[in-house]
């Protein structure tokens, strides 16, 4: 029981040191990762399209 005690005490102490963002970054911060995923599935997506699009020609 010592040791969790010691653990939660630990964690406490760090948790104070964390440098939290305000909300203004974290709006930003949220909306570059929304950004950055939606780019990114509408890439792969692309790509997609374009090699289901090559092999079927291909099957044929």
């Amino acid at each position: 029981m010592g040791k969790l005690i010691k653990f939660l005490v630990d964690v406490k102490a760090e948790m104070k040191k964390v440098s939290w963002p305000n909300r203004d970054e974290l709006l930003n911060s949220t909306m570059v990762v929304i950004l950055s995923v939606a780019l990114l599935g509408a890439f792969v997506g692309i790509v997609d399209l374009i090699f289901s699009f090559i092999i079927g020609a291909l099957i044929r």
